[in-house]
């Protein structure tokens, strides 16, 4: 048999037909039954032969698997990547300096601009499905369609909070995703300022029948975030009537962020909110001092029955090994302020963005690449999670996950996770953006709408940018058009496509684990 080209097995396709007679039975000599016995026992051998050859048609291979199928070296895999060196630039071109300048900057703007904010389970964000799934279609891409998921659905109403004393304050909040609504009256009590979890039990007491500020210091979003999903039931473990928390945010221009937060079954549900970190600091320091802070807070907030909202899908059906997918995403909805620009229309733009420039180009890639944009991120990856467990079936066929969801300002390059050999991979990739710059490797490529499937195997990976100003604008009225920059979405373009194309055309998957 002539060896197999890289990467694939002679056995997808390999047909048997069993012959039936040979003629009469008159004719069949010893001669003949001994030729029919060498037939057999090479059918027979045919048959052992395949039954161990391995399906590994496109697809990484294992340890044992190799020793029946050839498997690229790295050294062939290099030259394979490098070979991308004239397309990667053409994306590049087309995407920075092209006619396809600013397009996705522009895209965004309209979309934003026409639809605001999306919130779950909102009717702004069933008119940016139907919007997102005209425009796929208009855009010729294939396969797009809807795929039907149940989300929360919660509304904030009006809402209000005013220090009484030591004098009259108006306080800007946002109230927290999930929340409850204070009594019509409101809830107007003492305040006690804490600035840890800590602090607050020891101090439980204290807290009873007060309204808890947590004034918690910036640490990361990852290690402060706590105080937002966390700070009511903690405040309601110790008896508090209400909770307001200090922004997640390194930086404040008197503008309060939103979030999720959760309860807990066994603790008493309280209203809470965020509050800026100028009105925090205020409290702390008059707190500090012996003041007596009085506090009146309204919330009209509402949680509604789970609704009806849709992943938006679009493709580029492979040319080869169609059931394979690139995945790339962004979360099509947001909060309920500003206009989601940034958190995560950036994202989910340049993600449609890759598969229109493949497309102007006139290419196809091996594998089906497939834009997901999915619905109801904010509250935990709601979407996302339905969409796992209706594909998940499937999940040897995923080569690689890959979601923008840190904003869409300078690329640094792109976080990873996977393989060792899948990173080694990768780093290669990367080179062929040197034309930009964009050339680093960095850990942790899941992001909430990705990770079921990078814990389970699936190699992930997320746009890495410049976040020194993400945290300014997170959640908050800031998040609008005026944040993103048309340059940096060109060049966060380009880095999302060559790498998605690249992928998805070289001849074998990355190598799992």
């Amino acid at each position: 048999m002539p060896p197999a080209a890289a990467g694939s097995c002679p056995s997808q396709g390999v047909r048997l037909r069993r012959r039936g007679a040979l003629g009469p039975a008159g004719l069949r000599g010893e001669g003949h039954l001994s030729k029919r016995k060498g037939r057999k026992m090479k059918f027979l051998l045919l048959i052992a032969f395949i039954h161990f050859l391995p399906q590994c048609t496109g697809k990484p291979l294992s340890l044992d698997e190799h020793q029946h199928c050839h498997q690229q070296t790295f050294k062939e895999i290099k030259r394979e990547i490098a070979g991308y060196s004239d397309i990667a630039k053409a994306i590049i071109n087309l995407a920075v300096y092209g006619n396809a300048q600013n397009r996705s900057y522009e895209r965004l703007a309209r979309f934003v601009d026409t639809i605001g904010p999306r919130l779950s389970g909102s009717k702004n964000l069933e008119m940016a499905i139907k919007y997102m799934f005209s425009v796929l279609q208009e855009d010729r891409l294939e396969n797009v369609h809807l795929e039907p998921v149940k989300v929360p659905h919660w509304e904030r109403g009006e809402e209000s909070a005013m220090m009484l004393a030591p004098r009259n304050h108006s306080i800007v909040i946002l109230g927290l995703g999930s929340s409850v609504a204070t009594p019509p009256e409101g809830i107007t009590a003492e305040v006690l300022v804490v600035t840890s979890f800590d602090e607050l039990h020891k101090r439980a007491q204290d807290a009873k029948g007060k309204i808890v500020v947590y004034n918690q210091p910036f640490i990361s979003y990852e290690e402060t975030v706590k105080y937002r999903l966390l700070g009511a039931v903690e405040a309601g473990k110790v008896g508090a009537v209400a909770s307001l928390i200090r922004s997640v945010a390194s930086f404040s221009i008197n503008s309060p962020h939103t979030g999720w937060q959760q309860y807990q079954s066994d603790v008493p549900k309280i209203p809470t909110a965020c509050i800026s970190m100028e009105d925090a600091e205020m409290m702390a320091r008059m707190s500090s001092r012996g003041t007596r802070i009085v506090v009146t807070l309204k919330m009209e907030a509402k949680t509604y029955p789970d609704t009806g909202s849709f992943n938006t899908v679009a493709e580029i059906v492979g040319s080869k090994y169609p059931e394979q997918v690139v995945l790339v995403s962004g979360h099509l909805d947001s909060w309920d302020v500003g206009q989601g620009a940034m958190d995560d229309g950036g994202g989910a733009f340049i993600s449609w963005e890759a598969l229109s420039l493949i497309k102007d180009l006139g290419l196809r890639p091996k594998r089906t690449l497939r834009l997901v944009l999915w619905t109801a991120e904010e509250q935990g990856g709601v979407g996302a999670e339905q969409y796992y467990q209706l594909h998940k079936g499937n999940i040897s066929n995923f080569d690689i996950v890959m979601e923008s969801d840190s904003g869409t300002f300078m690329p640094m390059g792109l976080a990873f996770t996977g393989s060792d050999k899948a990173r080694a991979i990768l780093k290669e990739i990367m080179q062929l953006l040197q034309p930009i710059n964009v050339t680093n490797i960095y850990e942790n490529g899941g992001e909430t709408d990705t990770e079921y499937w990078v814990r389970d195997g699936v190699p992930g990976a997320s746009l890495r940018d410049d976040i020194s100003k993400y945290f300014w604008f997170h959640h908050t009225q800031g998040d609008t058009m005026t944040v993103q920059d048309p340059n940096q979405m060109n060049l966060c373009a380009a880095v999302w496509t060559v790498v998605s194309y690249v992928i998805a055309d070289m001849e074998e998957m990355l190598p799992r684990n």
